[in-house]
């Protein structure tokens, strides 16, 4: 029955091609190959953001480490990424981001910092920052979903990581953010099935017996294994791991960027509540597979965690939802991947070469470049990912120092008229700094993926507070109220 999971999958790559084909219609200049049309309604712009946020580096990475580290509790990640990372982010963020990208006319992350603090050195330094660090994350991506096809489909490791890098470049060179928008929407459809008909499997498989035998059975096996939730490490790593997987996406590039193309006020209300539900559904389901790894092993299988949910789920699946959820993994983590590659390959070509370097290069070669680099960065983030590094080691690395470096500037700089450059140059520096070395730190040391992720949360936190100090010691921003303008002048889409 192997070739009615390769007809699935082939019939999930034919869907992307076919959007990314369609949307290249409408793809008319570089602008629309970025944010569109700024025309986005509330589902899809709530698809959009759940989809990007959730990858393999959940279902593989997180779920299966976090789940087999703390059992049930890991469920309190799941429920952390719905409220804060979900609900918080859409109530603080949407709307001010929406007005003001809408009224200045800003395509990219680092535009924003530009045109906030009047600095274009912080521009370039800001899109130098998302390509390098990205590069990792989109790495951790391949990584997630290529130890599950190794499993379900017996095929080569790098040969499932080539599949995902074509899926991704076919749809996204093709037709970039309309074609990422609507694939989103096709895939978040997909995420939600998915995961509802997996957990029904699963908890009904053999080795769990149904709610009411199995959770008894997994409270047990988390006092055998030890699991002391009165314990300060315990909670450390765990609040770690919440802290950094909801509040660290506030300050992901490809995370904010899905703000800027939502089409009025009234989709950001209709979208919170969807992109909350959506969360919701996906995290919790994620990490509630995860938590019930003990039933199925009494050790870690082979000693990687990467391999522990992609071996329950062929242990309780039927071959068609077996296909079914390799689709559902695949499309969580295209949708994530491709999100990361146009915000960091469009940062590169509009902040840096097409600005900075060749500022009289034309819109029509701009795109092109944007498209060749796209590609370029498909394919580094693939060498990289072919060393088959820890998926979480991978992905803290990356939220850590960017967000370390983007989050106090951007949530201050939306809301502090005092916030002044200096501030901003302070925490983007000292906070990537603190992410550097507590990460060669934690790993010099040995620290648990929680553990680890609490460093991320340090560099945070420390950018927040390098930002007040640095803007608290020097003088008033001189030119920010155009930044300020009331929301209701949103201007026309650029």
């Amino acid at each position: 029955m192997d070739w009615v999971i390769w007809l699935i999958l082939g019939i999930y790559i034919a869907v992307m091609a076919f959007i990314g084909i369609m949307s290249a219609r409408k793809v008319k200049n570089l602008t629309s190959f970025i944010v569109g049309k700024r025309e986005a309604g509330p589902w899809k712009s709530a698809f959009a953001y759940g989809t990007t946020y959730f990858s393999a580096v959940l279902f593989i990475g997180y779920a299966g480490k976090s789940g087999w580290d703390y059992g049930l509790w890991a469920v309190l990640i799941g429920l952390g990424n719905a409220i804060f990372g979900a609900w918080l982010a859409w109530k603080l963020l949407a709307e001010r981001t929406r007005s003001v990208t809408r009224r200045m006319k800003i395509k990219t992350m680092p535009q924003l910092f530009e045109k906030r603090y009047n600095s274009k050195a912080m521009k370039v330094y800001a899109a130098v920052i998302i390509f390098i660090f990205m590069t990792p994350y989109s790495a951790s991506v391949y990584s997630g979903l290529s130890y599950l096809c190794e499993n379900v489909l017996g095929i080569n490791y790098q040969t499932a990581m080539a599949v995902i890098a074509i899926v991704a470049a076919v749809y996204l060179v093709l037709g970039g953010y309309l074609a990422s928008l609507t694939a989103d929407f096709v895939q978040g459809i997909v995420m939600v099935g998915g995961i509802v008909a997996m957990i029904f499997f699963i908890m009904n498989s053999q080795q769990v017996g149904g709610i009411t035998e199995g959770i008894p059975n997994l409270l047990e096996k988390m006092d055998e294994a030890g699991m002391d939730a009165t314990t300060p490490s315990f909670w450390i790593g765990l609040i770690g791991l919440i802290m950094l997987t909801s509040f660290g996406t506030w300050g992901m590039p490809q995370m904010v960027h899905k703000f800027y193309g939502i089409a009025d006020k009234k989709s950001i209300k209709t979208g919170t509540i969807v992109s909350t539900a959506f969360c919701l559904v996906i995290s919790v389901g994620a990490y509630f597979v995860g938590s019930l790894s003990r039933l199925f092993f009494e050790e870690v299988p082979s000693g990687n965690h990467d391999l522990i949910v992609p071996q329950i789920l062929v242990q309780s699946l039927p071959t068609v939802l077996l296909g079914i959820v390799l689709i559902l993994v695949l499309s969580a983590s295209v949708s994530t991947l491709s999100g990361i590659t146009l915000t960091s390959c469009s940062s590169i070509t509009m902040d840096i070469i097409s600005s900075v370097i060749f500022p009289k290069m034309s819109r029509e070669k701009a795109l092109v470049l944007t498209r060749v680099l796209c590609l370029v960065f498909i394919f580094f983030s693939y060498l990289i990912a072919v060393q088959q590094s820890p998926i979480l080691l991978l992905m803290s690395f990356s939220w850590g120092c960017i967000s370390g470096s983007f989050l106090a500037p951007y949530i201050l700089g939306l809301y502090w008229k005092r916030m002044n450059k200096t501030g901003a140059w302070c925490g983007m520096i000292g906070g990537l700094i603190v992410a550097i070395v507590l990460t060669i730190i934690s790993k010099a040391v040995g620290l648990d993926s929680g553990m680890s992720a609490a460093c991320g949360i340090a560099a945070m936190i420390a950018s927040l507070i390098f930002c007040a100090i640095g803007t608290l010691l020097s003088k008033k921003p001189a030119n920010s109220e155009a930044f300020f303008e009331a929301e209701a002048n949103d201007g026309k889409a650029a």
